[in-house]
């Protein structure tokens, strides 16, 4: 229906880029963030409830529930990203304890009893490892009737960065990755090739920092911890990445992004690949179909290009000139 907030669920692993996409999403007047689940990924599991709750608490979010999901992947070892996140996940900006409780359900049974009491579809956002959402996918799959569309980062057309072809959310659970794209719903891969892209300028972090709003100056500290990936802005030290951020602008505004609906599957096998979003961008197919028989892989709207300024404009004005969402 025209006008209404759009019904939005994020899964995360909260993490400092994810607690960019939370203050957005409760902030941003177009969206309505029914909940948020979390699952291990850039720290452990319990570190992500923590700091989703410290965020939304920060963010002056009304009643959201949040919930725990999965601690490790649906087959691998969890491997956490501290090292880019801090040790708390959170750039170690010694943030107190939330007052904030989480649900009292798990994450899987959340997003089942949120996405189908939705009087509207739900765009689901994973801006994490993606087994919450396979778990959902196989256990209830009768959700799927009451999602819009799926909008997730992760996964690469060009170079990755867990390794040289993989992005760490597909990376750290695979499988997952591949049921996610057995969903049967209209897909958005928001992708590293526009994931670092999306920079804030030095002297916009330094104007959130000094912000008396607790909000938007969480966003300047999360930002100042977040440096420019290499080539962008790069003489401005200051600037910090959107991140995550990036997707659930990318659902406020969808306008700023360029797509295009191409083959995805993701590459299971041991070695090298593992991880790696397999986009085929020929124009026709190649000797292995021919000669192989064609596959099937799943229909994917992939992220190839942004609008940086337009989705910069739009979160400082969300973030640091935007109002909470009411209870």
């Amino acid at each position: 229906m025209a006008g209404q907030p759009i019904p939005v669920i994020i899964d995360c692993d909260t993490g400092v880029d994810d607690a960019l996409a939370l203050l957005f999403a409760v902030r941003h007047p177009g969206l309505e963030l029914r909940a948020v689940t979390c699952v291990a990924g850039n720290t452990d599991v319990d570190g992500v409830v923590r700091n989703t709750l410290t965020v939304l608490e920060r963010a002056g979010a009304g009643d959201v529930p949040v919930a725990r999901g999965a601690e490790r992947p649906l087959i691998e070892a969890a491997r956490s990203a501290r090292h880019v996140h801090g040790t708390d996940g959170m750039g170690d900006l010694g943030l107190p304890a939330p007052a904030r409780r989480p649900a009292d359900v798990d994450a899987v049974t959340l997003l089942r009893r949120e996405i189908l009491r939705s009087p509207r579809p739900v765009t689901l956002v994973p801006t994490a490892p993606l087994t919450n959402i396979a778990l959902l996918l196989r256990i209830h799959p009768e959700v799927t009737r009451n999602i819009e569309r799926i909008v997730f980062m992760g996964g690469a057309v060009a170079t990755g960065n867990a390794t040289p072809v993989a992005e760490f959310n597909v990376w750290h659970d695979p499988e997952a990755a591949a049921v996610l794209l057995t969903a049967g719903v209209p897909i958005t891969m928001y992708g590293l090739d526009v994931f670092q892209r999306v920079v804030v300028p030095g002297r916009e972090v330094r104007r959130l920092r000094a912000s008396a709003e607790p909000g938007a100056r969480l966003a300047g500290e999360l930002l100042a911890h977040r440096p420019a990936a290499p080539g962008s802005d790069g003489d401005d030290d200051a600037a910090g990445g959107l991140g995550d951020a990036g997707a659930v602008c990318a659902v406020a505004d969808p306008g700023g992004l360029t797509t295009r609906l191409l083959p995805v599957e993701v590459s299971l096998a041991p070695g090298p690949g593992r991880g790696q979003t397999v986009v085929d961008r020929r124009p026709r197919p190649g000797e292995a179909e021919i000669h192989g028989g064609a596959r099937e892989p799943a229909m994917v709207d992939v992220a190839l290009d942004v609008d940086v300024a337009r989705y910069v404009k739009l979160y400082l004005e969300t973030v640091a000139g935007g109002r909470a969402q009411a209870d």
